[in-house]
């Protein structure tokens, strides 16, 4: 009986190991345990300080982690510099003028490197800056999987064609989610990060001129700083969410329900379609949002990261090792 009741056991550890691994796949939060045991506390140092100086940035580096995963993966390429004939992917429409960040990045490596030279990946600094970047403005924390390894290669055509831009409509968005092993519910969910943070006017325009989904006060109060002849007030911005711009809560869904959302990429998401009733349950319930978001965030972390012995840990984020 004994015997039986320890085989049991064993069988249950052995689920709970293969149920882990398979969420993480190589990745674990422990990675760096005994090789650099502050690597947390460094992280969130810089991003105090980083936010004091500006909270805005807890936004974009949440935006740059999801900007590097979805093209080739959470390598660290979106990092990588345009030097002599090497080109990254800092210059594709999605990310040019756009994406910042970048020098936090540099900061709390180079304050890792002190403490623990040639240890952590800079792919594994992005995911860890977007997680405390997230908990710093009021959202929730979570274990983030750790022992990413960072490219040695970048792509910009990859960074143009599948960082989905704020033009499509539902279909397209699930498409381009599920291209990355994301279903619907993560885009959703995803998709409430912009519950923080600001978009230039010439990602909102068309919707603010020519939406027909969209609250005419909400247009008129966007149209004042957004121009509808391009270029003029392209790098305009304005706040995802009105209420609580630099806070992170539920209401960029009650926004959505209000038809005040920013982009037509956000307001599709409440729009007669699959995704309405998901978008009623995260008003209702700020918890359920806020676990949907750590799942699908640990989901994202995890697409097609380079383990092992595969790429390297760049000295400088900005290069690859000579």
């Amino acid at each position: 009986m004994a015997s039986s009741s320890s085989c049991r056991a064993w069988h249950c550890l052995l689920a709970l190991f293969l149920l882990t691994s398979a969420a993480y796949g190589q990745l674990s939060p422990s990675f760096y345990a005994k090789s650099c045991p502050t690597l947390p506390l460094i992280v969130r140092a810089t991003m105090i300080k980083a936010l004091l100086a500006e909270r805005r940035m807890g936004a974009s580096l949440l935006r740059l982690h999801f900007h590097d995963c979805f093209v080739q993966g959470c390598d660290g390429s979106i990092l990588l510099d345009d030097v002599g004939s090497f080109v990254g992917e800092k210059t594709a429409f999605p990310n040019v003028d756009s994406v910042r960040g970048y020098e936090v990045i540099d900061e709390i490596k180079k304050n890792v490197e002190l403490l623990c030279p040639g240890i952590v990946s800079c792919a594994d600094i992005a995911a860890l800056a977007a997680r405390d970047g997230t908990f710093l403005l009021g959202g929730p924390s979570w274990s983030v999987p750790l022992g990413r390894r960072d490219s040695t290669t970048a792509s910009l055509n990859e960074a143009n064609t599948d960082l989905p831009p704020p033009s499509l409509d539902l279909n397209g968005l699930i498409a381009a989610f599920d291209k990355k092993q994301l279903n619907p519910r993560d885009l959703t969910a995803l998709s409430g990060a912009h519950t923080i943070g600001f978009s230039q006017c010439l990602n909102f325009r068309d919707h603010i001129y020519n939406g027909t989904n969209i609250d005419p006060a909400f247009a008129t109060l966007r149209k004042r700083n957004c121009p509808a002849q391009a270029p003029n007030g392209d790098k305009n911005l304005a706040p995802f969410d009105v209420q609580t711009q630099l806070l992170f809560d539920n209401a960029y869904y009650r926004n959505l329900v209000a038809k005040r959302g920013l982009l037509n990429s956000d307001q599709v998401l409440f729009n007669g379609g699959s995704q309405d009733a998901l978008v009623r349950q995260y008003v209702a319930n700020p918890a359920l949002f806020a676990s949907d978001f750590v799942t699908a965030m640990i989901k994202m972390g995890n697409i097609k990261p380079l383990t092992g012995t595969a790429g390297q840990i760049r000295r400088n984020c900005r290069v690859v090792n000579s």
